[in-house]
């Protein structure tokens, strides 16, 4: 009944009323089936689980790179254990900064950082990014400041639901200036990306999935990372897929798939989804007349999108592409697998795409 401004400092308590999840937050946050008398997690078989993650990978490697390198430093807003920093601020916690539920200031924080000669590593989830969004444009790039954002959950999520799908991130960065936006296809090449990021001297956003980094590709075939360069797996003289980050893996497959049925492809790992590999392009659409982009996100606005738009903007005609990602609309809960085969983006469900859009098969 109070007239005039009125402040109201409430004070939460993660679990309240469940002692198990009082006594342990961090692990009730985002909880599997359990049993509610004993709260033990009711375990399910889950292939994953005995991989190593992507945000796995991200933590192991920021930590050695951390221990080489006393400028850099580790930004994240309430969620270090989920991104995978527990070892960096373990071993490194004057270098660690949780800044709590603000990523705004995270960005913000980080650009400050980077001003001053520290190389900020900035590790958020994809959808909670984009609370930031207007902070990564002003105060980061802007500036053209070198902060590297370490993008988590990029893609389907699965049983986290729609609020937590990263479906967004590729088309709200690639418009934005003086930014790298870059995709690993696995785990080893998410290492190389981080080691490259750290000697740029502007913006770098990598972006991976909540899924385990295990690859169909060798070891053997890779390149070392070079700006705006992409990756050529396999050559084919029929078609060609042009893949981004989480779904090369699945580009292979298909193009096994496809062999079966004698349509020949070749397999890009794109690698960059902001600067484009245009040579690259350029070549494919100079012998291939046929062109498939995949994308773990929002097709309209994303990767397919940009590469529409450098074949508009370099006059390059005669080629058909056809854009493969996610619909045009919220996503929900469900588990990664079960979403990829509902949205059509299995290795299965996208050969039989092609073979019926593109060769009437």
């Amino acid at each position: 009944k109070l007239k005039g401004p009125r402040l109201i400092h409430v004070i939460t308590k993660k679990g309240k009323g469940y002692k198990y999840a009082e006594a342990m937050p961090t692990d009730y946050h985002g909880i599997a089936p359990f049993d509610i008398e004993t709260g033990e997690a009711i375990r399910q078989e889950d292939q994953d689980a005995k991989q190593e993650t992507y945000t796995q990978v991200f933590g192991r490697t920021i930590a050695d790179l951390a221990k080489q390198d006393p400028a850099i430093v580790a930004v994240t807003a309430a969620m270090r254990d989920g991104t995978g920093l527990a070892r960096f601020a373990k071993e490194f916690p004057k270098r660690c900064f949780d800044v709590g539920i603000a990523e705004e200031h995270a960005v913000t924080f980080a650009a400050s950082l980077a001003r001053g000669g520290m190389k900020p590593v900035v590790a958020i989830y994809s959808t909670f990014l984009q609370r930031a969004y207007d902070q990564i444009i002003h105060d980061v790039s802007l500036q053209n400041l070198p902060v590297i954002f370490c993008i988590d959950r990029a893609g389907l999520v699965g049983e986290d639901g729609p609020t937590h799908h990263g479906m967004f991130d590729i088309a709200y960065l690639r418009h934005i200036p003086n930014i790298v936006v870059m995709a690993p296809r696995d785990g080893m090449e998410l290492e190389k990306m981080l080691q490259w990021a750290m000697g740029r001297k502007q913006a770098v956003a990598i972006r991976y999935p909540k899924a385990a980094v295990y690859s169909h590709i060798p070891a053997s075939t890779f390149h070392p990372i070079q700006l705006g360069v992409s990756e050529t797996i396999r050559e084919g003289r029929d078609l060609a897929i042009v893949a981004i980050g989480s779904m090369v893996s699945t580009a292979v497959k298909i193009a096994d798939l496809l062999s079966e049925d004698r349509i020949e492809a070749t397999v890009v790992n794109a690698r960059f989804v902001k600067p484009l590999d245009g040579a690259m392009l350029e070549r494919l659409a100079a012998k291939i007349k046929k062109i498939v982009t995949i994308e773990e996100g929002v097709a309209d606005g994303g990767f397919g999108s940009a590469l529409l738009e450098f074949m508009e903007r370099e006059n390059i005609k005669g080629v058909t592409v056809k854009r493969i990602g996610l619909p045009d609309q919220f996503i929900e809960h469900g588990r990664r697998e079960e979403l990829f085969k509902k949205y059509h983006l299995t290795a299965d469900e996208v050969s039989q795409t092609i073979k019926r859009e593109l060769f009437d098969r």
